[in-house]
């Protein structure tokens, strides 16, 4: 698993545990509903990393005749 599927996962992991009420500490900080807004963003982030690392990367095909 790749570093930007784990801080993914803990992202997702951390939204469902403040929608569920509970206050958590993600990142050294103290984090309740009020801060979903930060979570979400967080997650969103990831989510576009993780999208760049898993895209096929272009190639070129050359024709040697």
């Amino acid at each position: 698993m790749s570093l930007e599927t784990e801080m993914l996962d803990l992202y997702i992991q951390a939204e469902k545990d403040v929608l569920a009420g509970k206050n958590i500490t993600f990142r050294g900080e103290t984090m309740g509903l009020e801060d979903l807004d930060k979570i979400r963003a967080g997650r969103m982030e990831w989510e576009r990393k993780v999208t760049q690392s898993t895209q096929r990367k272009p190639f070129s095909l050359s024709s040697f005749n």
